[in-house]
């Protein structure tokens, strides 16, 4: 109303009139009085229309826009009290006046923000009034009523904060609330408004306004339902996005909100995701995706029971197409495990599948899920034996970066529940193989994978925070129960961390020798050759020389790494030494690569596990198991005699690993106790323990007293105990017997001499004490031994069937199996058998004695030849034979690894020896193809088999087990790439000149020339016209090509059509004249060309190494030094076309082929064509005569003589190396044949079976 009206203005009583021209003082003492008098009016209809007016009055723009905030204030309180007096019938009729007025109370209800506002009682009083009587409910008549009610909540929202009081709060809903419930419509706008607050940043930034919006939409809910749902059709299945709306943007965050907040109102919108999820567009179907994983696993949330088609339609993203897709629902799946055991079945089986997904960032997630879930609730994964076993899978996954999650989640889950004593059945079955699964790790090839092992031995499976006594209980257990292959494993990573320790350590003692131009050089070299045993070699030798350098200059430093390196440190010095160390490397992040380097090197080197007091601690166990302590076999779970069994075994390996922990008068007192034991099984592993320790320093020299009691034991072992006790105890004598040892040894051969008789129940254990004295001492007793052998082993034992049992008459047919174990075979049996081994010792110890060598040849290759039945009687058990011949053959591999007498066989007695490989017994077949695999794994290049064994492989081909085929295959792939892989080492190493002229004589690829031979004289190739007998021939030629031409990067096709090309041109050197024999020979050669064309996928021209070189022991040069062998010697049907293209005449083909796709290096040392030709005929001359200087398939070069041993630390075999060689002060040709130390430059020294020292050229 205008101030021009001219109607009176009438005021209540005590009231003066509140006019323009008053100061403002003035003003406000009337409008306070007017402001209390119309709050004391109740609501009577009717009563005060005089008043009208009035109110007419103080809704003049003048008061409105008055400039004093206490006298707007006051106005807007008289207004809401007019307001509340006339509800519901207001006395402001027009439109444009009643939005102002609002727009006005609006402003003032800004007061409110700041509680502490003198004023703020009276802001209160106008938010409680305008809530009473729902004053804002006017507006709805207005058309700008959206306009005024998103005005209202903006300011509600900004305004609220955590100095209101609950009673405020509630006052803002009740003017709020109705403006929602009692409207006809909800405009977008105020949607926006409202549900924005539900939505980040408002939810953490302004946790009020995020409360008030909350508490609308639940009070609201049943009328914002149908506006929320239609925004969400508009969004979701239209697709039609409002730009000018906040939450438009933020569809998925508002639905996760809004279940959070009032599920209700999301009933019709939820279905509608099934949609999206099932969108062609990715990131429509990751935000639904991550949307509903969220809505799906949160704890209590019931949406997956409730909408089951839209829980199914989510399963179903698991195996999305896009990547990200999948690892989000996978990362989720550690959520629904939590908290949802009805889920987890479901989970379970998505992950089961998803574990196997070819991108690994998604096996990745399945890993750590399991994990992380482990981490936070062990009981869920350990009652799902699924889950675990997902894990298991994933620690052989082809990616290290899974792998090491998958093995330090299992360690965790070891470490953490192995001793808790309510373990479910699922975890306690998991414990069993987790630590075993460890383990197996440590067969991965990578070095990382080893670090790791090694890491999660001495951190979770053996913590080695333990006390000595408890760590030794964890390392009890962990080896008494874990399986074969583990403890292999065990074995090794001991055996690896011992050669780390021994390079470090002589790395050390070389900082403390004055620095000279030798030292640095040697330094350098010792640096260089440790990097194999960290990752990254090329990347880790920088740091290396750097801390090097700092050894240099800190020579506390240098102290430290003494002490961790010390053969006697305690497990806390070391631990305390490391620590030490570390702090003088830098900070220990990520981006510190030296200090992440070193201390990598320190986890190998420190001594963490064993250390005298544990040592105290672990033979009292292992006294405990052998005497039945019920508090160890219950730890262990173990039966007394397992127990014992696997604690003296595990007492064994850590005797050759830490021998100087146990060289303590009270342990050893202890261990020698044991073997007044009666049971014999328990002196032979005590026995070789304490040879470990004489290996390391002789008791005799240390504690002559306990020495005394030792010996007459062992000498009671070496004459009267079993074969096993009698080995260990001759061993045990010679490593720890030091002045008086002839003396004993005298005695000991003297009794066994008397015994070696049917007559004496000590025959088989006086022929095992003999072969070890023979082979531990062949010097000192070289006279009366080799006559006990011709005499005694030869003529009485081996040349003669003594006992009727032995040879039991006619063999019938009802005779038993062709095999029996070797407990059950006949007496006279077992002692050949130990004969025939007390022989391959004795030449070994021998080392150089041709003439036995020869002699001991002829006679195992006789046992051979007639199956095992060397006298030929016809009446011998089938299963006799075959162990005889069995070990015949390996006694003669054995003898074959020993330069020396290991030249001394001729080629018909290798071709006689493959035949084992194809034995009618399928358990000889077995046992001599582990003979040969160990042989030729044994310490390459000079403790192995030559190479020539190599070619036994060929055979293998024609097994009809396809078991042991497999078997076999995998022997020869293990060997051939241990050879490989040792050739990379001494290159990358930057060997001499020499090295590089010793690569043929390890490199794999010759075992072709090898098999040629031998496949040409096999008993069953008899007609080279033969297509059946061809094809079978084909397949042995192939078994060993597949892995030497596949996956090989260095394969050279131009190499191998040279090597076959100039095998060709040779004649067979057993039977040269023999035209059969030739022919076969040269059709193996064209089935091995036909397969090289055929199966060669790249005839990139490469550069080979190596010249192609051909054996002379098994090759004749032909007489005609031109002669070429271009014809063809395989039916029609066998030979193979060549490539097309090709111009020059192949041998074996029916078409051409291009020249010579090969680079062959130049050799270190050139030759004229008359130096050739002289090369030549010296090959030919030894040919003729081999067993005068015939040089095999084995390597004389050695890097590094001193460094031998740890060359041979990958094969996880055996604990032990071979026995000690006689000293290097042993008289005679023995020991300058040696293989340490020996001269390079001998003639006596052999590099190859196929190829003569002079001969570098092509032949």
């Amino acid at each position: 109303m205008g101030r021009g009206d001219n109607l009176t203005i009438l005021y209540p009583p005590g009231c003066r009139e509140v006019i323009e021209d008053l100061g403002p003082d003035e003003m406000i003492r009337r409008l306070k009085t007017l402001a209390h008098t119309l709050q004391s009016m109740g609501q009577d209809d009717g009563a005060y229309q005089e008043y009208v007016p009035l109110a007419m009055h103080i809704a003049d723009d003048f008061f409105l826009s008055y400039p004093s905030r206490d006298v707007q204030l006051l106005i807007a309180c008289c207004i809401a009290d007019v307001l509340r007096v006339y509800a519901p019938e207001a006395p402001y009729k027009d439109p444009g006046q009643v939005k102002t007025l609002f727009m006005f109370l609006i402003k003032q209800l800004g007061g409110l923000k700041d509680p502490k506002d003198p004023a703020f009682k009276r802001y209160f009083y106008l938010l409680e009034n305008l809530a009473y009587v729902k004053s804002f409910n006017m507006c709805f008549e207005l058309e700008d009523c959206q306009e005024i009610f998103c005005k209202l909540f903006k300011l509600m929202f900004n305004i609220v904060n955590d100095e209101h009081s609950g009673k405020v709060k509630s006052f803002m809903l009740d003017v709020l609330c109705p403006l929602i419930n009692e409207s006809d419509v909800v405009s977008n706008d105020l949607l926006d408004i409202i549900l924005s607050n539900v939505l980040e940043p408002a939810k953490s930034q302004r946790k009020n306004a995020y409360q008030l919006a909350k508490d609308l939409v639940v009070k609201c809910s049943d009328t914002l339902e149908p506006y929320i749902q239609a925004f969400f059709n508009h969004v979701l299945i239209l697709g039609r996005e409002e730009k000018t709306l906040t939450i438009s943007q933020k569809v998925y965050d508002l639905i996760y909100e809004l279940n959070h907040i009032c599920p209700s109102v999301l009933l019709a919108v939820l279905p509608q995701l099934e949609f999206k999820l099932k969108s062609s567009d990715e990131e429509e179907r990751y935000g639904s995706v991550s949307l509903l994983a969220r809505m799906f696993s949160e704890k209590d949330s019931t949406l997956a029971l409730n909408h089951k088609q839209l829980w199914t339609a989510f399963l179903g993203r698991f195996n999305d197409i896009s990547i990200k897709i999948r690892t989000k629902c996978v990362q989720y799946s550690m959520h629904f495990l939590l908290n949802h055991p009805l889920l987890r079945k479901d989970i379970t089986d998505t992950l089961k599948l998803r574990q196997h997904d070819s991108e690994e960032s998604v096996r990745y997630e399945v890993v750590m899920a399991i994990v992380t879930t482990a981490k936070k609730d062990f009981s869920i994964v350990s009652d799902s034996e699924d889950l675990l076993n997902f894990v298991k899978e994933r620690t052989l996954d082809k990616k290290f970066k899974i792998r090491k999650e998958a093995m330090c989640g299992l360690a965790m889950i070891y470490k953490k529940h192995l001793n808790s004593p309510d373990v479910p059945p699922a975890t306690r079955h998991a414990v069993t193989w987790i630590k075993d699964k460890i383990l197996h790790g440590y067969y991965m090839t990578s070095m990382d994978d080893r670090l790791l092992v090694e890491r999660l031995l001495n951190t979770c499976l053996v913590p080695y925070q333990l006390p000595p006594e408890d760590r030794m209980k964890k390392l009890f257990y962990l080896y008494a129960t874990i399986d074969d292959n583990a403890s292999k494993a065990f074995i090794e990573l001991q055996k690896h961390q011992l050669a780390v320790r021994k390079n470090v350590a002589e790395l050390i003692e070389l900082h403390r020798k004055p620095q000279d131009e030798e030292r640095d050089r040697e330094i350098a070299y010792r640096l260089g050759h440790l990097t194999k045993f960290l990752p990254d070699p090329l990347k880790v030798q920088e740091f290396l020389r750097k801390f090097s350098q700092h050894l240099n200059s800190d020579s506390q430093l240098l102290s430290l790494m003494e002490t961790v390196v010390s053969h006697d440190v305690s497990c806390k010095d070391s631990v305390d030494a490391v620590t030490q160390i570390l702090k003088k490397l830098g900070q220990p992040v990520m981006t510190n690569l030296y200090y992440n380097t070193i201390k990598m090197l320190l986890e190998r080197v420190s001594s963490v596990m064993v250390d005298r007091v544990a040592l105290e601690a672990l033979v009292s166990m292992v006294e405990g198991a052998l005497n039945g302590d019920p508090t160890i076999l219950d730890t262990l779970n173990l039966t007394s005699d397992i127990a014992t069994e696997k604690g003296l075994k595990l007492l064994f390996v850590l005797s050759f690993v830490y021998p100087s922990h146990f060289l303590h008068q009270d342990i050893l007192t202890r261990l020698i106790s044991l073997l007044n034991v009666p049971n014999t099984a328990i002196s032979p592993p005590v026995l070789a323990v304490l040879t470990c320790i004489g290996k390391y320093k002789p008791i005799g020299e240390l504690y002559p007293e306990l020495a005394s009691v030792l010996i007459p034991v062992c000498q009671q072992f070496a004459c009267s105990g079993t074969p096993k006790q009698a080995k260990h105890a001759v061993r045990c004598l010679h490593t720890n017997c030091t002045s008086d040892a002839d003396e004993v040894f005298e005695k000991i051969l003297e009794k066994i001499k008397e015994q070696l008789t049917f007559d004496s129940p000590h025959f088989r254990t006086s022929v095992v004490s003999l072969g070890h004295i023979a082979f531990n001492m062949p010097d000192r007793f070289l006279i009366p031994i080799k006559n006990i052998v011709s005499r005694k082993i030869v003529k009485e034992l081996l040349m003669r069937n003594q006992t009727p049992a032995h040879t039991p008459g006619p063999v019938t047919s009802e005779e038993p199996e062709e095999w029996v174990e070797e407990e059950e075979l006949t007496e006279e049996s077992s002692v050949k058998m130990e004969g025939i081994k007390m022989m391959a010792r004795w030449l070994l110890g021998l080392k150089s004695d041709v003439i036995s060598a020869q002699k001991t040849f002829r006679m195992l290759n006789a046992f051979i030849l007639h199956k095992g039945d060397l006298l030929e009687t016809g009446k011998m058990l089938k299963s006799e034979m075959a162990h005889l011949r069995l070990s015949s053959g390996a006694a003669m591999l054995k003898i074959c690894e020993q330069k020396g007498v290991g030249d001394q066989f001729t080629s018909e007695q290798f071709y006689n020896l493959s035949l084992l490989m194809n034995d009618e017994c399928p358990q000889v077949r077995e046992r001599f193809a582990i003979k040969l695999h160990k042989g030729l794994a044994r310490g390459i290049p000079h403790k192995c088999l030559p190479l020539d064994f190599m070619g036994f492989y060929a055979l293998a081909g024609l097994e009809s087990d396809r078991q042991l085929r497999g078997a076999v295959r995998q022997y020869m792939i293990a060997d051939i790439n241990k050879r490989r892989e040792y050739i990379r080492s001494i290159t990358m190493s930057g060997g001499s000149e020499k090295a590089s002229s010793q690569l043929p004589h390890i490199m794999p690829d010759y075992m072709l020339v090898f098999a040629v031979p031998l496949l040409a004289h096999h008993p069953e190739f008899t007609d080279p016209s033969d297509v059946s007998q061809l094809t079978r021939i084909r397949s042995c030629l192939w078994f060993i090509l597949e892995p030497l031409m596949t996956k090989n990067d260095a394969y050279c096709f131009g190499f191998y059509k040279a090597l076959i090309e100039q095998m060709k041109n040779h004649k067979d050197a057993v039977k040269p004249e023999d035209e059969l024999t030739n022919q076969k020979l040269w059709a193996v050669c064209d089935l091995a060309m036909g397969l090289i064309l055929s199966k060669t996928t790249s005839f990139e021209m490469k550069e080979f190494p190596s010249d192609p070189r051909i054996p002379p022991m098994y090759f004749k040069k032909h007489e005609d030094p031109n002669f070429v062998n271009v014809k063809s010697y395989l039916p029609l049907e066998l030979q193979v076309t060549a490539p097309k293209g090709s111009t020059k005449v192949l041998t074996g083909v029916t078409k051409k082929v291009s020249n010579s796709m090969v680079v062959l290096k130049p050799n270190t040392q050139m030759h004229s064509p008359q130096d050739r030709s002289k090369d030549d005929s010296s090959m030919m001359e030894d040919s003729n005569n081999v067993t005068n200087n015939r040089k095999r398939g084995r390597s004389g070069y050695d890097i590094e003589d001193d460094l031998e041993d740890e060359e041979d630390s990958t094969t996880l075999s055996s604990v032990l190396p071979t026995p000690s060689a006689p000293s290097a002060s042993s008289t005679g040709p023995a020991s300058k044949k040696g293989r340490l130390g020996g001269n390079l430059t001998a003639p006596a020294n052999r590099i190859s079976s196929y190829l003569q020292k002079e001969t570098n050229g092509k032949t």
